[in-house]
C-alpha cells in the first residue's frame, strides 16, 4: 500500500507539472511555445523565457501604446507596424508592436488609464480569429470572461482602457470584418472606451490600402484631441539596426543564407514542422494538365514520409517560395547593392520590443531572396516615406506626388501592379543608394507562405500530398509589364528542372532552386500543413454536392478519390454530384481522365455536371448548370440532407453559387426570397454549406 502511494504521488507530481507547462503556455519553465523560438530569438539577439505580461512589458520597455495585431499572411502585421512607427514619429508615442498570442489578457482590467491599446484585426476564413488571436478572442468574447480583479462584465471591468480598432477583411464572405466588429462589441461592453471609429478594410473591393488610408486621419485626430498630443513633423526613425559585418564571410557556419531555422542552418530537418519551421519536401512528380502553350496548370506529388506531417483530405499545403531571381536583381541594383549583395549584415532591434523578421546574421541577397516580399503591392505611405531619400530634387518631388495623390498613385502605380523596386525605376532610373536598409525592412512585407487547397485523399496516400496550381501571370494592357505569381512561378521552375525543360520562362525569371547552400539535393519545396474545417461528411453514405471550377476542383478530386476507395471497400457510398467549369474541354478541362475513372468505380453514385464558358455558342458557367439542375439539388439537400461544398473564386462565382442557391431553395420549397436567402445562412451555420474560396 505504500508502494502504491508513493507512486500516486509521483504520478499526481508529473501531472501537476504537466498541467502548470500547459496553461502557463511553457514559460514557467522557460519553454517557448515554438520549439525553435529560443535558437531564433537568441539568434535576434532577444531574451528566452520572456513575459506574458502585457502591462510589465510595456512597464519594462517605458512604452505609453502597444499595437496588437491578428494576422495570417503579414498585411495586418504590416499595417500595426506602420502605425506604431506614425505613432511614434508624427505623435511622440512611446509605441511597440504585439503579436496576440504573445500575451495573456486577464489583466486588462488594470490597463492604466495614460496608456493606449490598438487593435488591427483580420478576419479569417468564414469569420474566424486568425491563429494568432485564436486565445485573445475566445477570452475577450466568452460568456463567463473574469479579469485579475475578479470583475465580471457587468461591472466594466475595462474602463480605464481606450483603444482604436482596424480591421481587415473581404466582403465577398458573409462575415465580413467580423473580428473587429466581435472584438469592438467585446471591448465596449466591458467598459472599454474606442477613440475613433473602428475602421474597416475591404480586400474584397481591391480597395484595402485606401481603406486603411481614409480611417487612420481621423482617427489621428481623434486621438490627438482626446489624448492631447502634438503632432509634429515626421521624420524616419530606424526600428532596427544594419551592421555590415567585416569579421565574417558569406560562407561563414553561422551566417543565415535564407535557412528559415537554426536546425536548418546546421543542416539537419527537426519536426514539429509547421508556419515557423518548414520541412524541406521533395517533389516526387510533377506534370502540366493543361494542353496549351500559352498557360499553365501543375500537378504535384509532394512526398512527406518520414515527417511526422499529417493531413486529412481538404487541408491545406502551405508552400514558402522564394523571389525570382530577376526581381532580386532588379531590387539590389536600383538599390546600388550590386558590389556588396553577399556581405554579411547583423540585424537588431534598436530596443527590446523590436521585431527582427528574419535570421541574423544573414546577406543582402539572402534577405532579398528568401525573406522580403519584394514583389508584392506597394502603398502610397511606404512611396511617401521613401521620398526623402531620393536622390535629387525631381525624384523627391514624384515620389512625393505619388504619396499624396490617390488618382495619380492609382494610374502610375496601382493599375500597373508595380513593386517597389519597378517605381523607383520608372521615377529615377540612376541607383537610389540614400535609402537605409532598415526602412526596406520595416516597411516591405516578410515574405509569406502560400497556401493551396490539397487536391489528394489522405485515406489514398497518407505519405504523398497533391497539390493543383495554376500558375499565375498577369498581363497588363497597354505595358509591356507582365506580372507574374511568385510562388506559382517558383513551382514551375521547379518542374521545369525536373523534367530537364529546354524552354525555361520566357521572361528571365530565375530561381535559387538548389535552395540555401544547395542543400536541397534533388527537387524540393519547403512546406507544411494547416489544417482545415473543409471536410467530408464523416458517413460517406451521405449524399455531397460539389461547385468547383477551374483549379477549384483541387479539393474535390481528393474527396473523389476518397469515395472511390471507399466503395472499392464495400462501403456504401452516397450521391457524389460535382459541378465543374472551365474555358474549353480541349485546354484545361482538369482530370479528365480521372473522372471517368472514379464513373467505372462509383458507377450512378457519381456525377459529373460540366461547364465549359468559351467553347460557345454561349458562355456557360457553373452557377447556370446549378440552375438548369435545381430539382435534383433541391431533393438532395432538403430530404437527404445533403452537403454542400464551394471552392474556387469568392469574388465572382462563389457569391453567384450562393445567390442561385437561395432561389432554387425559394422557388422549389414555396417560400419567400429571403426565407430562401435565410435557409442558405441556417446551412453555413450548421457546415451543411461549406466554402473553401479565394478572392
Amino acid at each position: 500500500m505504500a508502494q502504491l502511494d508513493t507512486l500516486d504521488l509521483i504520478v499526481l507530481a508529473i501531472l501537476l507539472a504537466g498541467t502548470v507547462a500547459y496553461f502557463t503556455k511553457g514559460t514557467y519553465w522557460g519553454i517557448p511555445k515554438d520549439p525553435y523560438a529560443g535558437s531564433y530569438s537568441l539568434a535576434n539577439g532577444a531574451k528566452a523565457g520572456k513575459t506574458r505580461n502585457i502591462l510589465e512589458k510595456m512597464d519594462e520597455s517605458e512604452k505609453n501604446c502597444i499595437v496588437f495585431y491578428g494576422s495570417q499572411t503579414g498585411t495586418a502585421e504590416d499595417y500595426a507596424s506602420r502605425l506604431s512607427k506614425e505613432g511614434s514619429q508624427r505623435f511622440g508615442l512611446k509605441t511597440m508592436v504585439a503579436d496576440l498570442e504573445d500575451y495573456d489578457y486577464e489583466n486588462l482590467d488594470t490597463f492604466p488609464e495614460d496608456k493606449l491599446a490598438i487593435f488591427v484585426l483580420a478576419t479569417y476564413g468564414e469569420g474566424e480569429p486568425t491563429d494568432n488571436a485564436v486565445d485573445f478572442y475566445e477570452f475577450v468574447t466568452g460568456q463567463d470572461v473574469s479579469f485579475s480583479n475578479g470583475g465580471a462584465a457587468d461591472e466594466k471591468p475595462l474602463e480605464s482602457l481606450k483603444f482604436v480598432a482596424f480591421g481587415l477583411g473581404n466582403n465577398t464572405y458573409e462575415h465580413y470584418n467580423s473580428m473587429v466588429r466581435r472584438v469592438n462589441d467585446a471591448l465596449v461592453k466591458l467598459g472599454a472606451s474606442r477613440i475613433g471609429k473602428a475602421g474597416e478594410g475591404d480586400d474584397g473591393a481591391g480597395t484595402m490600402e485606401e481603406d486603411f488610408l481614409a480611417w487612420k486621419e481621423p482617427m489621428w485626430a481623434e486621438l490627438s484631441e482626446k489624448l492631447g498630443l502634438e503632432e509634429r513633423e515626421a521624420v524616419y526613425e530606424p526600428v532596427l539596426s544594419i551592421t555590415e559585418r567585416e569579421d565574417l564571410d558569406a560562407d561563414a557556419d553561422e551566417v543565415y543564407l535564407g535557412e528559415p531555422s537554426k536546425h536548418h542552418l546546421e543542416g539537419s530537418q527537426k519536426g514539429p514542422y509547421d508556419s515557423h519551421n518548414p520541412y524541406i519536401a521533395p517533389i516526387v512528380e510533377s506534370r502540366e494538365v493543361f494542353t496549351v502553350k500559352d498557360r499553365n496548370c501543375l500537378h504535384m506529388e509532394i512526398d512527406v514520409k518520414g515527417s511526422n506531417l499529417t493531413y486529412t483530405t481538404g487541408d491545406h499545403i502551405a508552400v514558402w517560395p522564394t523571389n525570382a531571381g530577376k526581381e532580386v536583381d532588379r531590387f539590389i541594383n536600383i538599390l546600388g547593392l550590386a558590389e556588396k549583395r553577399h556581405k554579411v549584415i547583423s540585424v537588431k532591434g534598436l530596443d527590446s520590443t523590436a521585431k527582427v523578421p528574419f535570421p541574423t546574421p544573414t546577406t543582402y541577397d539572402a534577405a532579398i531572396r528568401y525573406h522580403m516580399e519584394i514583389c508584392g503591392a506597394v502603398s502610397r505611405q511606404f512611396v511617401s516615406s521613401l521620398a526623402p531619400f531620393a536622390p535629387n530634387e525631381n525624384s523627391k518631388a514624384e515620389m512625393t506626388k505619388l504619396g499624396n495623390d490617390k488618382d495619380y498613385f492609382s494610374d502610375k502605380v496601382s493599375s500597373q501592379y508595380l513593386n517597389i523596386a519597378q517605381v523607383l525605376e520608372r521615377v529615377d532610373s540612376s541607383q537610389w543608394t540614400n535609402i537605409p536598409f532598415s526602412i526596406l525592412i520595416e516597411g516591405i512585407h516578410k515574405i509569406q507562405p502560400r497556401y493551396y487547397s490539397i487536391s489528394s485523399s489522405s485515406l489514398v496516400q497518407k505519405d504523398k500530398i497533391s497539390i493543383t496550381a495554376v500558375v499565375e501571370e498577369i498581363r497588363i494592357p497597354g505595358s509591356d509589364n507582365i506580372v507574374k505569381g511568385v510562388t506559382t512561378n517558383y513551382l514551375l521552375a521547379l518542374k521545369q528542372k525536373q523534367h530537364g525543360d529546354p524552354h525555361p520562362d520566357p521572361h528571365g525569371l530565375t530561381y535559387s532552386i538548389t535552395g540555401p547552400r544547395n542543400k536541397y539535393d534533388g527537387i524540393h519545396v519547403p512546406v507544411h500543413v494547416r489544417h482545415s474545417n473543409f471536410k467530408l461528411p464523416s458517413d460517406p453514405s451521405k449524399p455531397i454536392i460539389m461547385v468547383g471550377p477551374g483549379s477549384g476542383v483541387a479539393p474535390f478530386r481528393g474527396f473523389i478519390q476518397e469515395r472511390a476507395a471507399q466503395a472499392q471497400a464495400g462501403e456504401n457510398v452516397g450521391q457524389t454530384i460535382l459541378f465543374y467549369g472551365c474555358r474549353r474541354a480541349s485546354e484545361d478541362y482538369l482530370y479528365k481522365e480521372e473522372w471517368e475513372h472514379y464513373k467505372q468505380i462509383l458507377g450512378d453514385k457519381f456525377t459529373l455536371i460540366t461547364a465549359f464558358s468559351r467553347d460557345g455558342p454561349k458562355k456557360v458557367y457553373v452557377q447556370q448548370r446549378l440552375q438548369e439542375n435545381a430539382a435534383l439539388v433541391n431533393q438532395l439537400l432538403e430530404k437527404e440532407k445533403s452537403n454542400f461544398y464551394v471552392c474556387g473564386d469568392a469574388a465572382n462565382m462563389a457569391r453567384a453559387v450562393n445567390d442561385v442557391l437561395g432561389k432554387i431553395i425559394s422557388e422549389h420549397r414555396g417560400v419567400s426570397p429571403e426565407k430562401g436567402e435565410e435557409i442558405v445562412k441556417a446551412m453555413r451555420a450548421s457546415n451543411q454549406y461549406q466554402e473553401d474560396v479565394w478572392s
